[in-house]
């Protein structure tokens, strides 16, 4: 009877989570969750999963293994450390730091797919205290079989904005003008979410825009949308790579880096045109982003969540005498044990393992 605790911060991480939960309980395993913020918190316990409310009841629930969608973890609890990604990359800068960062906190990496897998087995050779297995994300699970559908007979466009005040399209205000406008024309009808970091007042401004055609939708269940959106129009979000799954058109602005597989603008007046062209489903474009896809994620089954429980639990009872003690870390143990406002001295640096029954 395997323990595992699903481990998030924010709310954009529960449904990461919850396909991972399904396939636990489907498999008659005990599953329980924690956040260590109140937020995400208060979010999981208005949902029917069961909910560990402090560091005390992780500690005496003896998980023995840990899925974390997010970037750090307590060193003072004794289970196998998985990290599963709170998001794609999204490709903010030349090279995405943060997401290749290795904090000396993990055992094994369930990677995405080629793109980020051959970037962690490099990470790998020079800092060998963890290991990598390519598994594909959970969180895109149920997008998955994707089904052809029909273009709408009013297009719908999919908006999404991240949270990164110079990179982001919630902040422009010739943006907002010029979807207002093409919002009460009757032309397109918007969907719309913003990253959970966004300032209120910013989302405010969005919401009051809401109209017949203009719907803003305060989730981070997004994949709702996705399927039933025709293009995607967004600015540097993650939510660009989990949308370009279904091999629909997404138009970006002003996005970081130039990319061949995206409608790129960079000024707001030129953002119908961009719609009309992406709604054609251009054959060069959609080639080129079934090209990226396979290099991002080029698993379209829907069992990513079983590949990494399966993953989970085989590296579980794995001999791992080949892996290097994890890195001291004190700062960063420190500040951890700051955040959860819980002290203690004991430490795990060697990757907790149980072996096999005969």
């Amino acid at each position: 009877m395997y323990k595992f605790l699903i481990y998030i911060s924010y709310t954009y991480a529960i449904p990461i989570g919850k396909p991972l939960e399904n396939e636990i309980n489907k498999r008659g395993f005990e599953v329980k969750w924690f956040s260590d913020e109140e937020e995400a918190k208060n979010e999981l316990l208005k949902s029917d999963s069961p909910v560990l409310l402090d560091i005390e009841e992780v500690i005496a629930f003896e998980p023995h293994i840990i899925l974390a969608a997010t970037d750090s973890i307590p060193d003072f609890i004794n289970a196998l450390k998985v990290q599963i990604f709170h998001g794609f990359n999204a490709e903010k800068r030349k090279f995405e730091i943060d997401h290749f960062r290795i904090r000396g906190l993990f055992d094994l990496y369930c990677t995405q797919g080629p793109s980020t897998t051959s970037v962690f087995k490099n990470l790998q050779k020079k800092q060998p205290h963890f290991d990598v297995i390519e598994t594909g994300w959970s969180k895109v699970d149920p997008l998955f079989p994707v089904t052809t559908k029909e273009k709408s007979e009013v297009p719908i466009v999919f908006m999404a904005s991240t949270f990164t005040e110079r990179l982001s399209l919630a902040y422009d205000n010739e943006v907002f003008e010029e979807i207002k406008k093409l919002s009460k024309t009757g032309t397109y009808k918007f969907l719309m979410v913003l990253h959970p970091k966004i300032p209120t007042e910013i989302v405010n401004k969005w919401k009051a825009l809401e109209n017949k055609y203009f719907t803003f939708y305060d989730t981070t269940d997004l994949i709702p949308l996705f399927i039933k959106s025709d293009i995607m129009f967004a600015d540097t979000t993650s939510a660009i790579q989990e949308f370009l799954l279904q091999k629909k058109p997404v138009v970006t602005f002003k996005h970081f880096l130039e990319k061949d597989y995206l409608i790129q603008i960079e000024e707001a007046d030129k953002i119908e045109k961009s719609f009309e062209l992406a709604l054609t489903y251009p054959e060069e474009l959609i080639n080129k982003i079934e090209k990226y896809v396979l290099n991002l994620h080029p698993y379209f089954d829907g069992k990513s969540s079983e590949r990494i429980v399966n993953a989970s639990i085989d590296f579980l009872h794995k001999n791992k005498s080949y892996l290097k003690p994890k890195p001291l870390n004190l700062v960063r143990k420190l500040k951890m044990r700051m955040h959860l406002d819980y002290y203690t001295l004991t430490s795990h640096n060697k990757p907790f393992t149980i072996k096999r029954k005969n």
